[in-house]
């Protein structure tokens, strides 16, 4: 981001260091950084060093503290002008400039945890948080990512807590990972259809295949995984 300087007002190096890192944290966050935050940033020893500089830039009258909460900054409006016409010249900039190839572009895929009985996998209240990824990541688009529960996939290298990019789907080809829910229960298996049914087989040999009565109005295809995130990434 260009620099923005406050007009009519002098502040040292490290009074605007510190401006810069709350606009900053407000331009991409929408909330000011807490005063341990700074101090952590700035490599200070305490969260005091950094609240000394803020009641320094208060004193010059570039931010405002509220007293009572971590995050209580707010810069004047002056400032906040200049933060919000950074923000859109950034977005115009982006807009702009941005490559039209799906090799570039990121997604924004929420990440299902538990799934109550009798609704939709993607039911608001089934999502623990949201991850942007490269598109590029997975052989089809995904629609959200499934916390992998349990090690009945291990031997195809799906482990207990992975993350499994999943598309939508209400049919699969025999062969095809699958996200598969009975009853109550989510699973991860490989479809097998055959003239008795369906089958939902583990890799594992210590786990036993599901088998599905055809008709049975319990079982439900939920989708098909396009892709996996090793739980290390986010460790």
């Amino acid at each position: 981001m260009d620099d923005i300087s406050i007009k009519r007002t002098t502040l040292t190096a490290r009074q605007q260091q510190i401006l810069d890192l709350v606009r900053e944290a407000i331009e991409q966050t929408g909330a000011p950084p807490t005063r341990a935050e700074i101090a952590n940033t700035l490599g200070f020893r305490s969260a005091n060093a950094a609240e000394e500089h803020l009641q320094a830039l208060a004193r010059k009258g570039v931010i405002e503290l509220v007293g009572g909460t971590s995050r209580g900054i707010r810069l004047k409006s002056d400032t906040l002008l200049a933060v919000n016409d950074a923000r859109e010249a950034r977005e115009s900039f982006v807009k702009q400039f941005s490559l039209p190839l799906a090799s570039l572009a990121q997604l924004t895929l929420p990440l299902v945890g538990r799934v109550a009985a009798g609704q939709p996998i993607l039911a608001q209240e089934h999502i623990e948080q949201t991850y942007t990824l490269e598109s590029s990541m997975f052989s089809r688009r995904p629609d959200y990512l499934l916390k992998v529960s349990g090690m009945s996939m291990k031997d195809i290298g799906i482990m207990d807590g992975d993350l499994l990019a999943v598309q939508k789907a209400s049919e699969a080809k025999n062969g095809q990972i699958v996200v598969a829910r009975i009853g109550d229960e989510v699973t991860v298996k490989r479809f097998q259809r055959s003239r008795a049914g369906i089958e939902l087989l583990p890799e594992n040999a210590e786990f036993k295949p599901i088998q599905i009565d055809e008709g049975d109005e319990s079982f439900v295809l939920e989708g098909l995984a396009v892709g996996l995130i090793r739980s290390q990434m986010f460790s």
